[in-house]
């Protein structure tokens, strides 16, 4: 890989990660459009650790209090405090994690296409501008979590295993329905995003280490140290910029792209 395609790449992983952009499509686009070749399995794991990195450094006291309580509630059976959010976080990635299980394979073969991606990106962009409009009074934040929520939210994460849809655009489109803000929407995302990185960072690592493939390891270390801060930075400003504006500007690249990516199927 050349300097340019690792400084690219692990800044487009740490953008589009936690933006409601969808960061398997991107990850799947640019290197087409560029010619670059595959940035291979190592490189996409030394990426996600990176992000992972950022978002448990910026939701570091959160996380604290979360395990704590969480912790607390199992020697005394009361969701008191944060443990509520806690459990809420780790239920809902069930699903999620059963649905890359039983259909990582059909994934990541049958569903890796430019169609698809054309067809995810315009149709759940759509549905995340119905869900910013319809939810843009909610005052519900991540703390205010029912079963239900988790429910509800778990199943839409499932769907983000489809090339396209962006685990944190379904994620918060779906707590816009259920009445959370804005922030406490995407905030709800961010976290959940913690144990889904983990198992499908681990399950890659798993088969990079069974495949003995051989490691560029300053590659690696640009991957993570440049998708770290540029995801930090990303969570940051996101978050400010979701009080102002709403999802509007992501919904709108979300259509332009799909529309782009229509027009040169045809």
């Amino acid at each position: 890989m050349s300097l340019l395609q690792i400084v690219v790449l692990a800044l487009l992983q740490g953008l589009t990660e936690f933006l409601p952009i969808s960061s398997s499509a991107h990850l799947i686009l640019v290197p087409v459009w560029f010619g670059w070749p595959d940035q291979g399995l190592a490189f996409d794991v030394a990426v996600h650790v990176g992000t992972l990195a950022a978002v448990v450094a910026y939701f570091r006291d959160e996380l604290g209090a979360m395990v704590r309580d969480a912790l607390h509630s199992l020697r005394g059976g009361r969701l008191a405090g944060e443990a509520r959010l806690a459990w809420g976080v780790v239920l809902g990635t069930v699903p999620a994690a059963l649905a890359g299980l039983l259909f990582h394979d059909v994934v990541e073969t049958t569903l890796r296409t430019p169609r698809v991606i054309a067809l995810t990106t315009l149709g759940f962009g759509l549905l995340l501008g119905v869900a910013d409009f319809v939810g843009r009074r909610g005052r519900r934040s991540e703390h205010d979590l029912t079963a239900r929520d988790v429910l509800v939210v778990g199943l839409a994460q499932a769907l983000a295993l489809i090339p396209g849809t962006s685990r944190s655009g379904i994620t918060m489109t779906a707590a816009l329905f259920l009445g959370f803000s804005r922030e406490g929407a995407a905030r709800f995302s961010f976290l959940l995003s913690i144990p889904i990185i983990l198992l499908a960072g681990g399950y890659e690592t798993r088969k990079l280490v069974l495949a003995a493939t051989p490691v560029d390891w300053a590659e690696l270390a640009w991957g993570v140290g440049l998708s770290a801060v540029s995801a930090y930075l990303c969570i940051h400003y996101f978050l400010r910029i979701l009080r102002r504006l709403g999802m509007m500007p992501f919904v709108l690249y979300r259509l332009l792209l799909g529309l782009y990516l229509a027009y040169a199927l045809v």
